[in-house]
């Protein structure tokens, strides 16, 4: 009998919906106080997810959701990014 393949759940932050990890985005704040966005889910650090659309992105946005997850300010140019990532934008640093 094969075995199905457990896929890892996660929770959005803003919907707290709980999906695929591949639908939401990873944003991370390291030891050194850095965020930023992490599109291979694996980097070290304190982490939160976001479903993958731009009116959930601009609800934390506004709510300041990713602010009080991460215990620190986010900056707007993470914001940027994460909508173009929503927005089908894709690319690799």
């Amino acid at each position: 009998m094969l075995k199905k393949k457990k896929i890892p759940q996660r929770k959005c932050v803003v919907t707290n919906e709980m999906k695929p990890k591949k639908e939401l985005i990873r944003i991370v704040r390291n030891k050194e106080g850095e965020v930023f966005v992490d599109p291979t889910g694996k980097r070290n650090g304190r982490g939160a997810y976001l479903t993958k659309d731009l009116e959930i992105i601009s609800k934390a946005e506004k709510m300041g959701i990713l602010d009080r997850q991460l215990n620190t300010a986010v900056d707007a140019s993470v914001y940027e990014e994460l909508k173009q990532y929503a927005g089908g934008v894709s690319y690799e640093k």
